[in-house]
């Protein structure tokens, strides 16, 4: 029995898991809260009305039970059940930071306590990271030119959660078997051995394509930020009005603080799809929008791609753009004709089925389940 634990960011954990099951392992999800964005899990740990003192008790009632009820615990998003904040927080005043660091150092001994249960009982243990889970303010400063960093305040990225994520990460590591990475500008500061894993959340066979690119109106260009900010939003916009301004026709559909479910319909509507423009890869979002036949334009990284595939980048079907660029980019896309933007959905579909198939990136992770569990029986 595999358990993944303890959210459901992006969809991720429930791809994987659904995934297992259809590889014949036996595969739960729980998450501690319910996701906003309706990604499913097996059970949701907290009630809508449970106090602090009941969420307290649920998750010490957890880290007792699990070990003795799963095989392989795989984490994910940086986070185990007993995960505790950073002890610091820019702004607050000296009883905030008091009981910080108090629910710190309780939160931080709990963890310790339910990964060495986990390790004493021979539970191989997986974790996976997302993006800001490990993303490092000073790392990213330092040597990125265009990066989420430059779009947020002092408070998203300082000193102090700097050294809080890599004491993490650095503790997480000391039990882990695997350590894996949704987004490779993660391994400049993941330990060495960390895997990148393309994103896997979608069943393929219930993302059929729609190539609505033919259709005669104006091209609808779609673009879903959950944080306008880093994902740089007004910068698109700012584009679009420029280009209109400058005489180009288009509609432009923002889609915002829907359920996955509900925005899916909104991407099937959409000819083409801008994603994010200042971490360097492109997001569970763009894989969902290129398995229905949008292409996307998108800011990637050249220095992460050392952690990628040659062959990966060598596929790619993506408007490749900047944050400097990004009108020069949507005139490009402006210009292109329907049959091009239709040959570059059908491009983007395919792209995602090479390198976004659940059972083969799963498949390996499965395989790193069983070298695992077979090392325990020696």
């Amino acid at each position: 029995k595999i358990l993944h634990c303890p959210n459901t960011v992006g969809g991720n954990p429930s791809g994987i898991s659904r995934a297992l099951n259809k590889l014949g392992l036996v595969s739960y999800v729980i998450a501690l809260k319910k996701s906003i964005y309706g990604y499913k899990a097996d059970k949701i740990l907290f009630g809508k009305n449970d106090s602090f003192i009941l969420r307290e008790f649920k998750k010490i009632k957890a880290i007792f039970v699990i070990p003795w009820k799963f095989d392989v615990i795989h984490y994910n998003f940086g986070s185990t059940i007993f995960s505790p904040p950073a002890p610091v927080k820019l702004g607050e005043n000296f009883l905030r930071k008091l009981a910080r660091r108090i629910y710190f150092l309780y939160s931080s001994t709990l963890q310790i306590l339910e990964l060495s249960m986990l390790k004493a009982l021979r539970r191989p243990i997986f974790m996976h990271y997302q993006g800001n889970d490990a993303r490092q303010g000073s790392f990213i400063r330092s040597n990125f030119k265009f990066s989420i960093a430059t779009q947020v305040d002092d408070a998203y990225y300082n000193k102090y959660t700097d050294a809080f994520k890599q004491k993490s990460i650095e503790r997480i590591a000391n039990y882990c078997e695997n350590i894996y990475a949704l987004n490779p500008d993660l391994l400049h500061v993941l330990p060495r051995g960390t895997k990148f894993t393309p994103y896997c959340h979608l069943d393929l066979n219930q993302w059929s394509p729609k190539y609505t690119q033919m259709e005669k109106r104006p091209l609808r260009i779609g673009h879903a930020p959950s944080d306008r900010k880093t994902k740089g939003t007004q910068l698109i916009i700012d584009a679009l009005d420029s280009l209109n301004q400058s005489g180009y026709r288009f509609e432009f559909i923002l889609i915002e603080g829907l359920s996955n479910e509900e925005a899916r319909k909104k991407y099937e509507t959409i000819d083409v799809l801008v994603d994010q423009l200042f971490a360097g890869w492109y997001g569970g979002l763009a894989v969902e929008a290129m398995a229905l036949g949008k292409p996307v334009l998108v800011y990637l990284r050249e220095e992460d791609f050392k952690f990628v595939p040659t062959k990966m980048v060598e596929d790619f079907p993506f408007i490749r753009v900047c944050p400097e660029t990004i009108r020069d980019g949507l005139k490009k896309l402006l210009n292109m004709s329907r049959s091009e933007l239709l040959n570059l959905g059908k491009l983007s579909r395919r792209y995602v089925e090479n390198w976004h198939d659940p059972i083969r990136i799963v498949g390996d992770i499965k395989s790193d389940y069983e070298r695992a569990l077979r090392a325990r029986l020696k």
